[in-house]
């Protein structure tokens, strides 16, 4: 049967929902990661990414199910929160890239005010102390101070990875995004095409 047939869209749209549902298990599963080797203590970071996780497991089994049974109702909910997905990553991703250095350091300062925890994390494991300035009365768990040695800041360390992540997690979220509007062309396809062992005569 040609690739426009009905089991070759069926095929297609399992197959994406399969590499959804290893995307998803693999984000909770480097979510606990983290928490099991003492690498993130932030309970707001890890709990987006396992959130990120469920929601992306939830979206590829209704997809999956709706694409098995060819079910219509699952497969235009499963067709439109796949587009609204597709929206807002594709504009996150292009925000990722498009961000200079200075936005980049306004946008970082901002995650530092904001999460005490992480702010921690990272101090312990780039062994720096402070963003732009340091007060010795503030709390560091970087092994500087616990040496007695000098202390370098954090911004500069951040700054010269922050510009590569933002590069890595904008191109990442634009090739999903892709396979996302093509989920959705392949599931509107699928949905107006005709189970050949049902009724011919019946309605889809």
């Amino acid at each position: 049967m040609v690739c426009g047939g009905f089991a070759c869209s069926k095929n297609c749209l399992c197959a994406l929902n399969l590499l959804y549902t290893l995307v998803s298990l693999l984000l909770i599963g480097i979510a606990a990661w983290g928490i099991g080797f003492g690498l993130i203590s932030s309970l707001r970071v890890v709990g987006v990414v396992i959130a990120v996780g469920i929601f992306l497991f939830l979206i590829a089994l209704v997809g999956l199910i709706g694409a098995v049974k060819h079910h219509q109702v699952l497969l235009f909910f499963y067709m439109i929160i796949l587009l609204l997905v597709f929206i807002v990553q594709f504009s996150v991703s292009c925000a990722c890239l498009a961000l200079n250095q200075e936005q980049q350091s306004q946008l970082l300062e901002v995650g530092w005010n904001n999460t005490a925890s992480a702010r921690n994390d990272l101090q312990r494991n780039l062994n720096c102390c402070g963003f732009r300035s340091f007060n010795p009365n503030d709390t560091c768990l970087a092994s500087c101070v616990q040496s007695g040695h000098q202390c370098s800041l954090c911004a500069p360390i951040i700054g010269e990875y922050a510009g590569e992540v933002l590069r890595f997690v904008g191109g990442i979220g634009l090739f999903f995004s892709f396979t996302e509007i093509l989920g959705v062309w392949l599931t509107y396809r699928y949905r107006n095409q005709k189970d050949p062992r049902a009724n011919p005569s019946a309605f889809l």
